[in-house]
């Protein structure tokens, strides 16, 4: 028979429902464990697509350290130091007042991106560009000819850019250098921007060279790189077994031979057909088959057939020289 209900007691079910949670929990205890959420949060880069950043933003390091080296002809050290996203307003305060700041167009999204050079690496790369020792000098503001010859070096490094960040399909332009009061025009001041920093070292300066990609880039850079990571870290147990099989099929060069001996040049000197030559070793010793140079097994020559064989007698030890018989 169906129970119907009073009005009473359907109130009370009610109650109960508002005061206790799925688990039977107190409401004021759940309430106590809920903290407010950070929407500044949203969006921070993973574990992994900060692992992804760094194996190829060290790439571009390691490739400016290699050709900036050769063509300033010095020591020079470039080191990736952290990855981030911050608003691009936090970005601009952490630009000195006298700095290099550039704006660089990325295609294909025709977006442009922020590259900040801090000015005491500029008069030791100048000096040494016009034929100096790569003396550090005061902070000031570059000459015309000076950043003309700066601007060459920005290029390197857009095109050392463009090499490493091949995989992901983007290529860097320098577009011009922008003033400081200029830079809050490249990219919205309230935009969360992927912001890369890179120490440089030279025997007479140190400096940051820092890059910030707008967040429409960030996010197909962060997308792209998780994709590709995750694919080239996966290996299945197919691909495995292909590749065992192929490399069963790899043919390569083997020879049976005795161990080496010394010979007097003499004995050498006077060889003749018929001529015996006496090796200092006992009699029963047996040839070695060898396969890359490295001995495997004692063996004897033997015939199979129409052709030569070797029948393995001792594998050879090959850590410690020794032999044991292969029974």
């Amino acid at each position: 028979m169906e129970k119907m209900l009073k009005q009473d007691e359907i109130d009370a079910l009610f109650e109960a429902a508002r005061t206790q949670t799925a688990q039977g929990e107190p409401l004021e205890e759940v309430r106590a464990k809920v903290v407010p959420y950070s929407f500044s949060s949203a969006g921070q880069i993973s574990t992994e697509q900060l692992r992804a950043i760094s194996m190829l933003n060290d790439l571009f390091a390691r490739n400016l350290t290699h050709n900036l080296a050769a063509s300033l002809r010095t020591r020079f050290q470039v080191n990736l130091v952290s990855a981030e996203q911050i608003p691009f307003n936090e970005f601009i305060l952490r630009i000195p007042e006298i700095s290099y700041v550039a704006s660089v167009r990325l295609e294909p999204l025709g977006a442009l991106s922020v590259l900040q050079l801090e000015m005491s690496l500029a008069p030791p790369i100048i000096d040494l560009l016009l034929g100096g020792e790569g003396r550090e000098g005061g902070l000031r503001e570059l000459t015309e000819i000076e950043e003309s010859i700066l601007r060459s070096v920005v290029e390197s490094i857009c095109r050392e850019l463009t090499a490493a960040w091949q995989p992901v399909g983007l290529s860097f332009t320098f577009e011009r250098r922008q003033m400081l009061t200029q830079v809050a025009r490249v990219i919205s001041v309230n935009e969360k921007t992927l912001c890369l920093s890179f120490e440089i070292r030279m025997p007479h300066a140190s400096g940051l060279l820092n890059l910030a990609f707008p967040a429409v880039v960030s996010n197909a850079i962060l997308r792209r790189l998780t994709v590709d990571f995750g694919r080239g870290t996966r290996q299945p147990s197919e691909t495995r077994s292909l590749l065992e099989e192929r490399a069963r099929r790899i043919r390569f060069g083997t020879s049976l031979q005795l161990p080496s001996v010394r010979v007097a040049a003499k004995d050498v000197e006077n060889l003749a057909p018929g001529s015996l030559i006496r090796l200092d070793l006992p009699a029963q010793t047996s040839p070695l088959w060898c396969a890359g140079g490295q001995a495997f097994t004692a063996a004897q020559a033997v015939r199979q057939g129409t052709h030569r064989a070797a029948r393995l007698v001792r594998a050879v030890d090959i850590r410690k020289g020794n032999t044991h018989d292969l029974s």
